[in-house]
């Protein structure tokens, strides 16, 4: 006797996806899925139906879904789990995702070191001044502790580039902005400052702590404007590019001419 097919389906899952006829069907699949959770008909932490179910909803073998799900893992969408409750769970984008694509695009370009610099100049003036008005005082006393641990291990000489990234990364998080978060990530590959920093007489790390301490005691005084400009010399350090960038520098601090008011002198 035949199997009766099952029934105990989510009330729309067979009208959540139609089937794919297009020679790329696991792109098509991804495709659909991924609009399926940014247009919220499937949520955080959901379960997608079994690969069998999906199979059959989209027309196609479970190899080709197994493709879709692949690159959906990839794009930090889904978060595929084995096991007995296992499956494929609708998931957020992690910072380190964001960051690592657009980290990949970037490598694409003849980025020179001056490119580098003007990207972050624009992001992180931009960074401190939301931290400036954003961050909770437990934000403010994390990003001291961290100051403070740095100043320790450069005096152990222990200090790691890997800790100048963190007081970056802690900046972004202290900005609540979830998309500066992911742009943060790419402070440890692309858009590194390290490269120019090696190449400092005698080390860059002293001055690097000194500053983060600077940008530190800015923000502890919810002074937006002495946070960009401890920013600004942090970064422009070293790149001989002080010049150059002094314009884009100087409209952080423009103030908007004053309207004029119209004369009600009447012309003779």
């Amino acid at each position: 006797m035949a199997e009766p097919r099952r029934n105990n389906r989510r009330r729309d899952e067979t009208d959540l996806f139609a089937p794919v006829t297009v020679a790329r069907a696991s792109s098509s699949i991804a495709d659909q899925i991924r609009a399926a959770i940014i247009g919220g008909r499937l949520s955080e932490g959901e379960r997608l139906p079994p690969e069998r179910d999906l199979a059959e909803q989209f027309g196609v073998s479970r190899v080709t879904v197994r493709d879709a799900l692949r690159a959906l893992e990839a794009m930090g969408l889904i978060e595929v789990r084995v096991g007995a409750r296992g499956g494929a769970f609708v998931t957020v984008p992690s910072g380190s995702v964001m960051g690592q694509t657009m980290s990949d695009m970037m490598m694409m370009q003849a980025l020179t070191p001056a490119d580098i610099v003007e990207a972050r100049l624009v992001v992180e003036l931009g960074t401190v001044t939301l931290a400036c008005a954003r961050a909770t005082d437990e934000d403010l006393t994390r990003l001291r502790e961290h100051a403070e641990r740095a100043k320790r291990q450069l005096k152990a000489k222990t200090y790691t580039r890997e800790l100048s990234w963190d007081f970056h990364a802690l900046l972004a998080g202290i900005a609540h902005n979830a998309a500066l978060e992911g742009i943060a990530a790419s402070f440890r590959s692309t858009l590194s400052m390290h490269p120019v920093r090696t190449r400092e007489p005698g080390g860059g790390h002293p001055r690097t702590v000194e500053e983060h301490a600077r940008i530190v005691e800015a923000l502890e005084r919810r002074d937006g404007a002495a946070a960009r400009q401890e920013m600004a010399r942090h970064l422009l350090r070293g790149t001989g590019l002080e010049e150059r960038e002094s314009q884009l520098l100087a409209l952080w601090h423009a103030e908007p001419a004053p309207r004029q008011r119209a004369s009600r002198r009447r012309v003779k």
